[in-house]
């Protein structure tokens, strides 16, 4: 019998849907399988046994030490042995609160187990209490069609039906009789406290199955026989004052005394059937009843009754009795019947009905105390109808009754259908007959009859048609004429009724109106025959109110007002329509409220009365009642304004109104506090009324008087009533946090106070919090004690509940305080009070983590979870620490409820959330749940297994794909244990991973979720499915990331391999795209119910595709077809988020999807470029994206433009297709104006900062801020290098030109380039903009566009800030930095190139701006030439290739040059000459070369020819492996400074032509003016040294053209060994170093030929000199042309590349197709000339 059962309490928590199993279906096969236990009822735990004890000792299953347990427990309870047994179990798996461990030393030690004994008979008693709880539930909803399990309750109740009773009634009678427990029979833990804890339960097993048979014979009918049983067994124990036990009787037992009481009388009442009796005796049928025909059981009865008499609870039965006999026998019994009848009025029958229904408790959900009102409502209407009212007793009495039994829901509609001549409508009708003489009766008894809006209707509408007036004369007045006899009177003349009322406020009996006269003690009650609406007498009654307010007539006055302000109250909260009607009652309410308020000794309950009225006003119209409630002086106010909130708190300038005033000199002394309580409420309604922060701000005062007067010190006030002072609590924390859960939008900002930031403030550092601290403090054990002392079964309003609600209002409030407070490094008194370390258990973390023991109502656990999450995430303490010796035994309570199965799945849900937070906070805590075990294996290795008590082992059956669907696996609580396994993977527990890794089925259950078919996006219910999938596809790429292919678990490996072959990866790329196509059709709509959920699977779907393109073997996505699929629906799902630039949340999706699409484009270039046009998309997404708010899209604008540059760089235009190319230049333009003109503005801003002396911290801040605008990826710099990719593709500029026309944004970027220069700032955007002018100027237009901009006014003078020439002349300028990272030497030659380019382009038409452009820069230019003799940095070499271009573009205007700048010109020439002179040096030796790189650039290596427009070179970084990687990377770093030389050198060449004579006109024309020329090369003949000293001379020529030969000579044997140019790559680079090699020597020729003519021309070269000049020329160049031919006739390389030049071609080297004859034929003809 072990655990198969379930307690009784857990059956009781699935039958109130309070558990996981929500499903009729479930309730009934749980009602299957325990409906014959709840017909044992009590008797289902049996007493000690032999045979149990046998059957318990045979038992294999039980552990001894239990066994032993057992059998103390059987001797202490009474109870079988192997019952005994099974409440222990039961009791440890739900209520013990140590762990397993320490259970068996609690069970050794003598003192520990007897505490133990004691709460499992608290368990045991609790258990029988709610087995009875069980039936009683079946029987309040097996008949209610509202309740969800009526079918399943009902089929239950009939099964039960009549055994039921007698075994329940049999039951009762063994409880008041069974005898009190002694020590000597249970043992010597049976102490006198025991016994009275054992009476106490005794007496609330009676009280409940009284209950039990109260509400059965309300459905089954009694029969007479029954009814005389009971009365007998009612008699003799005395309606349960006579108890067997009743000396143990206490004052606390009372109320459980009073109910036994209460429930015996309403059973006889019940069993009479007073109800049908009526029936029967109004259809004159009345032999049909039960008793017309049981003339002994009648006799019987009645002559027990007459003993009857002594005791309250007698008098319902005596008069039921007395109905029951005066209806079926009138004749028979009377005397019987009258003395009876006399004795129930004599018990005052009428106090005690309506003390018994107010005992019973309210009638809000509480179905015994309906139930009770309807058995009475029956009573109470035939004795009305069948007895004259004067034979009664008091009518004050009757109604008070009356209005009791009204309360229950439906009678008041039951009331208003019956006749009004019968019933209780006789009642009315004698207080309408009193009115408004007496409106006390009257108004009392038409506020309980109003229930709902029907029942509203028809009491206004009886109160606005009174047909009567009484009046009350001690004489006769004058102004009325009388019969004789004085039974009619007459008004001889009109009268006012209110002599102080004015206008609409008053009633005017017209003249002749006749009065009915009856002369009684009081003197004259006249009943004038006369026609008025009760209303407006209320309006007349409290304008009276209002005149006699301080006079002493108020008190009297009062009396006659309060009902009607209760009325009202009830009347507007019932029916708000019928409010417009009462506006003039409604509109005096704040005048009232403010006279009563001010006099000496105000009536407290018509304020409060008036506060009611209020508040459900407030409700429907915060606004005006506000208004009008502001001038009372009622609440407390400020008398200054308010400013900040150190002023607030102190509450400085703050008057507390007339309530304050109220509450402190009346209602804290009398301990009654009926204005506290409706002030409360009335302040918490306009507080949710969302009044508006001016509003709010006058709410200021109330708030801070409740906060620093009274949450403080409420607990300490007097009470008069037991409950207020937790309503009181309760009310104070509503208010609270309906002030935190104020919408932002209510809040105004600012530097005063707001409501908001007011509360959080006083509950963070003030008194206040610690009061919320010490209410969350009370702790489980308090609540248990206070829900085990209600004597009512179940019900709403007990004050355990209350007590319960405040706590988790406390909870809430204290959770919204710690998530609203603004972070500050200071510790706030709040958060310290909540995580201090007390003494052993005593602090609050321990105190909230012990509610999970809290069984009763769910929301209290989770909601202490809840806080214990927030708390752990933002608090720096240790959970764990604080739980201190308890840790274990609250872990096992945490797990024991997230493994049970019917536990509450929210609760569970929680749980897991809690875990997640702590995963990454609390190490301790997670530890300790996680609970691993160190397997013992090799030392070293540590291998770990599950311990017993692991939370991931209830996770892993959550995550089990066999489990989901089913009811305790709900898809919250599937995606709970995933979020959790996810942060084990994000926070890499490794010891935890490594054990889930290896468990069986572990990937494949892991993964399941993402084989499945979700909903469409628009038919999800549960949007946690998808952060279910999400939190899946996170672990998975976080466990790719992390885990090395190769050692990746087989089994998530096959997953992916699944995943990939049944066309997964399209099938979540589809729904990916859906959902966001969803998310931007729907947001138009009624925005996006699950967008949070929706950016997260976004979010998950992207790290998984970006994993792929770096893991793609693992990740199984290799085909192009399905990534083709893929990049085509995150294209399109970002053009569908990104077309609806209005939206948020569209945009964040947008912006996430932008990102993914960038790096596709980068990573699958392959993919792109077959994919069908990108570019049309992408511009659509841009326009869209530029019209959307910049603060939010400056990221998104990047990646697009980003997207764009990429999509154009590998589908180029698509074929010419160019239909979107204006439209997007015409985008981009704008896009780059406007941020130029920013990027001026932040500069100068910049700049003025930076000149604001002495002010450091702001210059940083700013200077931060101004850089911030030029970044790499920004979107201005990458907006440039799009527009400069476009152009590239509009070839012809048409466009452009368009464009350029239309937006003027050359403009704003050459203002901001210049602007950026001067600064030397805003380098990215500078370099960005050079190159995208580089790229306009090859074409004539867009040359003439740049020209014509002032190019040269913005680069040429503010270039010079760019780099600093030293005063020495030295080269320091010229740095060792890598060439390709963007710096400010990089603009230079940029800028360089852009003069070049538009010189080429635009030649005569640009030569003046070229001229002022190397005017102002001529030192650096020198500088530069210079330099390369000793630094030969791939960056140096760089910007001499640079400048050497721009002077060969030139070169071409020498004329121009020499008129200009004739100095310069010379300066550049010389240069020029020793710049051939070094290239020449250090081609030739290389060693020496080689030696001067290791020495300079020493560790800095280049890492490899990146440079010089060479795409195919591998870039290989210089590894730190053996000596030969450290050689290739040097060979690598040679040869790129070689080609760099052999480029300078063709240049140096190809320019210093055009600084010589034309060959041909200087050989063919006898009359050349030799001075236009100067002569280059100095006479000699000597090889170049490489020393500055030494002019370059024709020996330089002719040892160039020696270095190239050699060159063109190592290329083609292609040695490869040789630390050569030898060792480049692709033939394609061989050919083009050849043909450089070629145009070196032919332009090296040509120089060399065009200045020996010229000197063998020059009249002032010696004879001598050109006689040697003839012979060494003749035989050094004898010598070259043979060498050539061997070259030529081996297979002369191609024509001379001059193509890979910026130059035109020289004249010499033109080629044609049959060998280079005319290049060596000319050479020859010079030998020839020379040797003449």
């Amino acid at each position: 019998m072990a655990n198969s059962e379930m307690s009784s309490r857990e059956l009781w928590t699935i039958l109130l849907g309070r558990s996981a199993l929500r499903e009729p279906a479930q309730i009934e096969e749980e009602l299957d399988r325990n409906w014959e236990r709840l017909l044992q009822g009590l008797c289902y735990y049996k007493t000690p046994s032999s045979s149990a004890a046998e059957k318990l000792k045979a038992d294999k299953g039980v552990a001894q030490p239990l066994k032993d347990f057992g059998l103390r427990i059987s001797k202490l309870l009474g109870l079988d042995q192997q019952q005994s047994v099974q409440i222990l179990q039961c009791y440890l798996q739900e209520d013990y609160r140590g762990t397993r461990n320490t259970l068996k030393d609690v069970l050794q030690d003598e003192r520990p187990s007897q505490a133990l004994l004691l709460k499992i008979a608290d368990y045991y008693y609790e258990e029988r209490v709610c087995h009875l709880r069980c039936v009683l539930l079946l029987l309040t909803y097996f008949q209610d069609e509202r309740h969800p399990y009526r079918v399943e309750y009902s089929n239950c109740v009939n099964k039960l039906e009549k055994d039921l009773v007698n075994n329940y009634q049999k039951q009762f009678e063994t409880l008041f009789k069974a005898e009190s427990p002694t020590w000597e029979t249970h043992g010597n833990l049976m102490t006198e406290r025991q016994v009275s804890r054992w009476f106490l339960q005794c007496l609330r097993e009676q009280s409940l199955l009284l209950e039990i048979l109260f509400l059965y014979y309300a459905y089954f009918e009694m029969g007479p026989g029954d009814l005389l049983s009971f009365t007998k067994m009612f008699k003799e124990q005395g309606f349960g004052l006579r108890q067997t036990n009743r000396h143990l009787v206490d004052k606390s037992m009372d109320t459980l005394v009073d109910r036994i009481g209460y429930f015996s009388c309403l059973i006889l009442v019940e069993g009479m059937d007073i109800d049908f009796l009526h029936k029967c005796a109004l259809e004159d049928r009345t032999e049909q009843h039960q008793f017309s025909n049981t003339p002994a059981i009648s006799k019987e009865m009645d002559q027990m009754l007459l003993t009857f008499g002594d005791i309250p609870h007698h008098g319902p039965v005596l008069l039921a009795w007395v109905l029951l006999r005066h209806t079926l026998s009138p004749d028979e019994s009377s005397p019987v019947i009258r003395r009876i009848g006399n004795t129930s009025l004599q018990l005052g029958v009428f106090q005690y009905l309506t003390t018994m229904l107010q005992g019973l408790g309210g009638t809000g959900n509480n179905c015994t105390a309906s139930t009770a009102r309807m058995c009475i409502y029956g009573l109470l209407s035939f004795v009305i109808t069948s007895f004259e009212e004067e034979t009664l007793g008091s009518q004050q009495h009757l109604i008070n009754a009356a209005c009791e039994v009204l309360s229950a829901p439906s009678l008041a509609e039951l009331f208003w259908e019956t006749k009004p001549t019968m019933g209780l409508g006789m009642i009315l009708d004698s207080a309408m007959g009193m009115f408004p003489h007496k409106t006390g009766m009257l108004l009392q008894l038409l506020t309980a009859l109003l229930s709902d809006k029907s029942t509203a209707k028809k009491v206004y509408i009886f109160l606005d048609k009174m047909s009567f007036y009484t009046e009350v004369y001690k004489t006769k007045p004058n102004d009325v004429i009388s019969r004789d006899d004085e039974t009619l009177w007459r008004r001889q003349a009109p009268k006012l009724l209110y002599p102080l009322g004015l206008g609409q406020t008053n009633l005017r009996m017209p003249q002749g109106v006749l009065g009915q006269v009856a002369v009684g003690e009081q003197g004259y009650v006249v009943r004038w025959d006369y026609s008025y609406s009760a209303w407006i007498l209320f309006t007349c009654e409290i304008e009276m109110l209002l005149h006699v307010v301080s006079t002493a007539d108020v008190i009297l006055h009062c009396e006659r007002v309060k009902p009607i302000l209760d009325l009202v109250h009830k009347m507007i909260s019932t029916d708000w329509t019928v409010s417009d009607c009462l506006l003039p009652l409604t509109s005096r309410i704040y005048m009232l409220l403010q006279r009563l308020t001010s006099v000496i000794n105000p009536p407290v309950d018509v304020i409060a009365s008036c506060a009611n009225c209020l508040i459900v006003l407030a409700a429907r119209m915060p606004g005006k009642v506000w208004s009008s409630l502001h001038h009372t002086g009622f609440l407390p106010f400020a008398s200054s304004p308010l400013t900040n909130m150190a002023q607030s708190i102190s509450a400085e300038g703050m008057k507390a109104g007339n309530y304050g005033n109220l509450l402190v000199l009346i209602e804290q002394p009398r301990g009654e506090y009926a204005v506290t309580i409706a002030f409360l409420r009335l302040v918490t309604t306009l507080v949710k009324g969302q009044l508006g922060s001016t509003q709010d701000k006058g709410l200021i005062p109330c708030v801070l008087l409740v906060l620093k007067e009274m949450l403080p010190t409420y607990h300490k006030w007097r009470y008069n009533t037991h409950g207020v002072r937790e309503r009181i609590g309760c009310l104070i924390l509503e208010l609270v946090h309906a002030i935190l859960n104020l919408s932002p939008e209510g809040e105004a900002s600012g530097s005063t106070p707001t409501l908001q930031s007011l509360c959080i403030y006083s509950l963070a550092n003030t008194e206040a919090g610690q009061a919320v601290v010490n209410i969350m403090g009370v702790g489980v054990d308090t609540i248990d004690v206070v829900l085990a002392a209600q004597p009512s079964s179940g019900g709403s309003e007990g004050p355990g509940q209350i007590l319960i609600q405040t706590v988790k209002l406390a909870f809430s409030v204290t959770n919204n305080v710690i998530r609203l407070k603004p972070t500050s490094s200071a510790v706030s008194p709040l958060e310290q009070a909540l995580t201090q370390h007390g003494g052993h258990g005593s602090n609050l973390i321990a105190v909230l983590a012990k509610y999970i023991y809290h069984k009763h109502d769910p929301a209290l656990p989770r909601l202490a979870i809840q806080l214990l999450k927030r708390l752990a995430t933002v608090a720096p303490m240790s959970v764990y620490a604080c739980l201190g010796g308890d840790a274990a035994a609250i872990r096992d309570a945490f797990l024991t409820r997230l493994q049970s199965r019917t536990e509450d799945m929210r609760i569970k849900v929680m749980i897991l959330e809690f875990l997640t937070v702590a995963v990454e906070t609390q190490p301790g805590l997670i530890e300790l749940f996680l609970n691993l075990e160190v397997k013992d294996g090799a030392e070293g290795s540590k291998e770990f297994l599950l311990g017993e008590w692991s939370c991931l082992q209830v996770v892993l059956d959550l995550i089990d794909s066999r489990q989901q669907g089913k009811y305790w696996c709900p898809p919250l609580l599937h995606r709970a244990a995933l979020a959790f396994l996810h942060a084990l993977w994000q926070d890499r527990r490794d010891s935890a991973i490594s054990v889930l890794r290896t468990k069986e089925r572990f990937w494949e259950n892991l993964t399941t979720p993402l084989f499945g078919t979700l909903p469409t996006p628009s038919d999800i219910t549960e949007p946690c499915v998808l952060e279910t999938c999400a939190f899946v596809m996170k672990i998975i790429g976080l466990e790719i990331y992390y885990v090395v292919s190769g050692s990746l678990e087989r089994s998530l490996k096959d997953a992916l391999q699944k995943f990939s072959s049944g066309r997964r990866y399209e099938y979540w790329s589809q729904y990916v795209k859906s959902l966001v196509v969803h998310v931007a059709e729907t947001e138009e709509e009624e925005g996006v119910h699950s967008f949070s959920e929706t950016q997260m699977v976004i979010s998950a779907w992207r790290m998984l595709l970006i994993l792929s393109t770096s893991h793609s073997d693992v990740m199984q996505l290799k085909e192009d077809s399905a990534r083709l699929k893929l990049f085509m629906d995150v294209l399109d799902g970002t053009k569908a988020a990104l077309l609806v630039p209005m939206s948020v949340p569209c945009l964040r999706l947008g912006s996430m999807m932008a990102t993914l699409l960038l790096i596709l484009l980068k990573q699958w270039r392959s993919v792109v470029a077959t994919a069908p046009d990108v570019l049309a998309p992408l511009s659509l997404i841009l326009e869209s994206v530029l019209q959307a708010d910049q603060q939010l899209m400056e990221s998104t604008k990047a990646k697009v433009f980003s997207a764009l540059i990429s999509a154009l760089q590998i589908q180029g235009l698509n074929g010419g297709e160019i239909s979107q190319l204006p439209q997007l230049l015409l985008c981009v333009c704008e896009t780059v104006q406007d941020e130029a003109l920013a990027l001026i503005d932040s500069t100068r801003h910049a700049a003025q900062v930076r000149d604001v002396p002495d002010d450091k911290d702001s210059m940083e801040t700013d200077a931060v801020r101004s850089f911030q605008k030029d970044q790499r990826d920004g979107v201005c710099v990458l907006a440039l290098h799009l527009a400069k990719e476009l152009c590239r593709a509009d070839e012809d500029g048409e466009h452009w030109v368009l464009v350029m026309r239309k937006i003027p944004a050359l403009h704003s970027i050459l203002s901001a380039l210049e602007l950026s220069l001067r600064s030397k700032q805003n380098l990215y955007f500078t370099e960005a903009a050079l190159h995208l002018l580089l790229t306009l100027a090859r074409t004539p237009q867009g040359a003439a566009a740049v020209a014509g901009a002032g190019v040269i006014q913005s680069i040429c003078l503010p270039l010079l800030s760019v780099y600093e020439v030293p005063s020495n002349g030295a080269s320091q300028s010229f740095s060792r930095k890598s060439q390709d990272a963007p710096c400010w030497p990089g603009v230079y030659r940029l800028s360089m190139s852009l003069m070049e380019i538009l010189l080429k382009t635009l030649r005569y038409n640009f030569i003046n701006e070229a001229l002022d452009f190397v005017g102002v820069h001529q030192e650096r230019i020198l500088q530069c030439l210079n330099a390369v003799r000793t630094v030969q940095s791939l960056v140096c070499l760089d910007e001499a290739d640079h400048t050497v271009g721009f002077l060969l573009q030139l070169s071409s205007f020498c004329k121009e040059w020499q008129f200009h700048l004739p100095h310069l010109l010379r300066d550049v020439q010389i240069n020029l000459c020793y710049l051939c002179q070094t290239c020449t040096y250090l081609l030739h030796s290389r060693n020496m070369l080689h030696h001067y790189l290791q020495a300079k650039n020493g560790e800095a290596l280049p890492s490899g020819p990146r440079a010089q427009r060479d795409p195919q070179t591998p870039s290989k970084a210089a590894a730190e492996g053996g000596g030969g990687e450290r050689e290739e990377a040097e060979q690598k770093a040679l040869l790129a400074v070689q080609c760099s030389l052999l480029k300078i050198l063709s240049k140096t060449l190809a320019t210093l032509q055009h600084f010589t004579p034309d060959c041909c006109q200087i050989i063919l024309d006898q009359c050349m003016d030799l001075a236009e020329y100067r002569t280059l090369f100095v006479l000699s003949f000597t090889t170049s040294a490489f020393d500055a000293d030494v002019a370059p001379s024709f020996g330089t020529l002719l040892a160039t053209i020696n270095v190239a030969l050699s060159m063109l000579g190592e290329v083609e044997k292609k040695e490869p060994a040789s630390l050569s140019v030898a060792s480049l790559a692709s033939s394609e680079e061989t050919q083009a170093l050849k043909s450089l090699l070629m145009f070196t020597m032919e332009n090296c020729f040509y120089v060399l030929i065009s200045q020996a003519v010229r000197c063998l021309k020059d009249p002032s070269i010696a004879p001598r000199d050109k006689q040697r000049l003839k012979q060494e020329l003749g035989s050094e160049l004898s010598t070259l042309l043979s060498s050539l031919s061997r070259h030529f006739r081996r297979g002369a390389p191609s024509s001379p590349a001059s193509s890979l030049l910026p130059s035109p071609q020289p004249p010499g080297a033109k080629a044609s197709h049959e060998g280079q004859e005319p290049f060596i034929q000319l050479v020859q003809a010079f030998v020839r000339h020379i040797q003449r």
